[in-house]
């Protein structure tokens, strides 16, 4: 067993260093799945597992450890911008704009909390931007303050505050308190969980985007003779016409047919726009009446993945599916997101479009499309690292405030967030392929999450436990305790007495708000619902994206 001996005593070597990190991995994620009164730490608990190993004096090359935390860092927040991306913008809109607003509070509140703590207690700003990072457990922060606090301290550890220690002291109260705050609010507002399900779907329901599909017959006298555009041209949303039913006969529609008395329309469109149909049109009747099973119809409707290069730089009136196939392009589904496309919509890789006409004229489709599900899981490795690239150029660019003796960074995590979301909105009008499976994004931002929390504990080890002992570990723990509770609290109840929001929300709203994942999966087993998911990715994308900023402005202005 010397061998083995000789392995473990040359903390130098590949094979310790890799052997070290996987155990810490391993250990931490596999204490993750252990919840104590149905509250876990998860992934977090990587962390304390690199503390531990650092504690037992498995140590690593300070050098590989470095780099180590900062391509894991790159990895995490360049595949979060990729997952967020689509919905970035989108979450600005109607509600989104409420919830947006009310997480701009709570980190406002955390901000003004953190800047009164520095001057009443004199604690240095570097410290407590990693009591912050802990206290809202939000490690992309940490990472982004480390990186800034190298700039400003040009690398020396001497004379650098300790951002991991002090990250990882205020971290357990940032899972418990915002948990807390969730059954202490509840308490207070004598809050009853069925009705609030109740409240909340009812106000929802006039908002909620559900496209289907439904047959009139037409019996308005001024459409006779008239062409299926002009329908088009009334009414002012999108929607599609994709088959008619004539005499028994299935044709498929086009906007020059030529309407007739009795005819069929089998329409595509958001449900809450059918009054709008039966108006101009005529009477509702059953799909199944007229339009029986895709196996008895001479028309059928396919799904087909859009994975051919050529097709992103049009669109579909550019395209022309319609004229060019005799085919009907009726729904596009995208990032989670089903909508009925408009003729200036720009297809992009990994859309997934129904289509409706005959099956021979469907294939050709499919083969011009692409339709490739090769395509769709072989991952785009240099895509994804030359967005990377982009990402680290960005937050490399100084910018030069008056009055800021050092330059302002994006950084590393601010610059590759940035990127990625960008990338993801606006790749497909660029040609840019940026499509990632969800699978291979969750596995790569995994990886890049735990390498970095690894780093970051096997780091603080070394100080860790003599903060808690003999320093200012406890002490700490009560600055982070503030840092946590007065921002939910304000924000709860701002959000409650002057948003009107439901309680459910609430809960969603300040899990995104603290970028808190375990949060969010005692919220949703607490209510047995997916509401608060809802107002959590309405805000976690702004809320990431600010907290990475915060973080580092703090430490520019302040240390």
């Amino acid at each position: 067993m010397e061998w083995l001996w000789n392995l473990m005593a040359d903390h130098e070597s590949v094979a310790y260093t890799v052997i070290v990190y996987s155990v810490v991995i391993a250990v931490g994620v596999a204490l993750g799945k252990i919840k104590i009164f149905g509250i876990s730490f998860g992934i977090a608990w990587v962390l304390f597992a690199g503390i531990a190993m650092a504690e037992l004096g498995f140590t690593v090359n300070p050098h590989i450890q470095h780099f180590v935390k900062e391509f894991g860092l790159i990895l995490f927040v360049y595949t979060i911008g990729l997952q967020v991306g689509p919905g970035f913008f989108a979450s600005f809109q109607k509600e989104g704009i409420k919830f947006n607003l009310l997480a701009v509070l709570s980190i406002v509140s955390c901000v003004l909390t953190v800047i009164a703590i520095h001057y009443i207690t004199q604690t240095d700003m570097g410290t407590l931007v990693g009591i912050m990072s802990g206290a809202v457990t939000n490690t992309p922060g940490l990472g982004a303050a480390q990186a800034t606090l190298e700039d400003v301290f040009k690398g020396d550890p001497a004379t650098m505050p300790n951002l991991s220690t002090a990250y990882a002291v205020a971290y357990p109260f940032g899972v418990l308190g915002i948990i807390l705050v969730m059954l202490g609010l509840k308490a207070f507002l004598k809050v009853n969980l069925d009705v609030e399900k109740r409240l909340n779907s009812v106000r929802h329901s006039k908002d909620q985007v559900v496209i289907n599909r439904f047959a009139i017959k037409v019996s308005n006298p001024a459409l006779f003779g008239k062409k299926l555009s002009v329908i088009k041209q009334t009414l002012d949303f999108d929607f599609t016409i994709s088959r008619m039913c004539r005499k028994g006969e299935i044709i498929l529609a086009s906007a020059d047919t030529l309407i007739e008395e009795g005819d069929i329309v089998l329409i595509v469109a958001n449900q809450k726009e059918n009054e709008k149909f039966l108006t101009l049109i005529g009477d509702s009747v059953s799909i199944l009446d007229y339009f029986p099973d895709v196996k008895d119809m001479r028309y059928t409707s396919r799904r087909i993945n859009v994975t051919q290069r050529a097709i992103f730089t049009k669109t579909l009136a550019e395209l022309d599916v319609r004229k060019r196939f005799g085919v009907t392009i009726t729904r596009v589904y995208r990032a989670g997101i089903e909508f009925v496309p408009a003729a200036d919509t720009k297809l992009q890789f990994g859309d997934t479009i129904t289509v409706i006409g005959d099956e021979s004229h469907i294939q050709l489709v499919s083969k011009e499309f692409g339709n490739s599900k090769r395509r769709m899981q072989t991952p785009h490795i240099a895509e994804l690292f030359m967005g990377i690239t982009l990402g680290v150029l960005l937050g490399s660019i100084p910018f030069a405030i008056p009055g800021i003796p050092v330059p302002v960074k994006l950084g590393l995590a601010g610059g590759p967030l940035i990127v990625a979301i960008l990338i993801s909105r606006y790749g497909g009008k660029f040609s840019v392929t940026h499509y990632v499976s969800q699978s291979a994004n969750l596995m790569v931002r995994e990886i890049g999450i735990v390498l970095f929390l690894a780093s970051v504990g096997l780091d603080a080890g070394a100080t860790f436990i003599e903060t808690i002992l003999h320093g200012q570990g406890l002490y700490w723990m009560c600055l982070g305790a503030l840092i946590t509770l007065i921002p939910l609290i304000i924000t709860s109840l701002v959000a409650r007495f002057r948003g009107k929001l439901d309680y459910l929300g609430i809960c969603g709203l300040l899990s995104g708000a603290s970028t808190d994942p375990p949060a969010l999966a005692f919220a949703n087993d607490m209510s047995n619902s997916e509401i608060p998911a809802l107002t959590y990715a309405s805000v976690y994308p702004l809320t990431t994206f600010l907290r990475i900023m915060v973080a580092q402005l703090l430490i520019v202005f302040f240390v």
